[in-house]
């Protein structure tokens, strides 16, 4: 029998207790080993021994009352030693911060994961009323100011394949494609991007890129703007747009990018 290089290279094994892992990370509580099995569609058998490494390891707790399984806090101390999303975050946070003060709603910075956008951090905006956008969350990326934007700075093979994963841009006609396309253009030239929020009534995000000619665009700064009664407090989109490329300009300074 011939091997594909595919084939060549399995561990079956460890895609056996990955498959586990990220079981376990998608489930609001713990879990059995036979609901394990069910949702892996595996027998109860094929899992034990690896159910029994992985505790042994510290990546998951086996509870001792219901001997059910959940996640352990040791991938999330792994993913933040000497992690780039982490120092990205370190060096982005005061800057951030110090944004959201003056132009009083939140701002968000997004990098891509895993064909979406992900939150990675948030700095909350000094008026009592603001948005509160959840840290590690992911959103679409093909409906949101965020994901937009690093999109049209992505080359043309990433672009392909992140769209290609999008149920949205998926469903949309030929005509709608070639206009959406031709939208990311237009937003790579203006350097800045601002749209109604997709999830939310009231709300208009605007996005701009972090990154150089050298890296490339590494993450989005996203400011959510929300439309208040009260218009003698409202900041213009210039002077967000402006406090946004100042807070950009400090992340890549600190990043060592200038």
């Amino acid at each position: 029998m011939t091997l594909n290089s595919s084939d060549k290279y399995k561990a079956p094994a460890l895609e056996k207790g990955l498959q586990i892992l990220e079981f376990l990370a998608l489930q609001p509580t713990a879990q059995s080993q036979s609901e394990i099995a069910l949702g892996l569609n595996r027998s109860p058998n094929e899992i034990y021994r690896m159910l029994a490494s992985l505790e042994s390891n510290g990546y998951i707790h086996r509870d001792q009352i219901s001997s059910k399984y959940s996640l352990s806090l040791k991938l999330y101390y792994l993913s933040h030693r000497h992690s780039f999303v982490e120092k990205l975050r370190a060096t982005s946070l005061l800057p951030m911060q110090e944004s959201s003060n003056e132009i009083k709603d939140p701002c968000h910075l997004c990098v891509i994961y895993d064909n979406q956008v992900m939150v990675i951090s948030y700095a909350k905006g000094s008026s009592p009323i603001s948005i509160v956008v959840e840290e590690g969350k992911l959103y679409n990326t093909s409906q949101t100011a965020s994901g937009k934007l690093l999109l049209s700075f992505s080359d043309a093979e990433k672009r392909k394949s992140i769209l290609g994963a999008d149920s949205y841009y998926k469903s949309l006609k030929k005509t709608e494609r070639q206009q959406f396309d031709s939208d990311l253009e237009d937003i790579r030239m203006k350097g800045f991007y601002e749209m109604p929020s997709a999830y939310a009534e009231g709300i208009i995000d605007i996005s701009v890129p972090i990154g150089t000619n050298e890296t490339g665009i590494i993450a989005c700064l996203t400011v959510s703007k929300l439309i208040r009664r009260q218009t003698e407090h409202t900041v213009s989109t210039e002077d967000i747009v402006t406090s946004l490329e100042k807070c950009r300009s400090q992340i890549e300074s600190n990043l060592g990018l200038r």
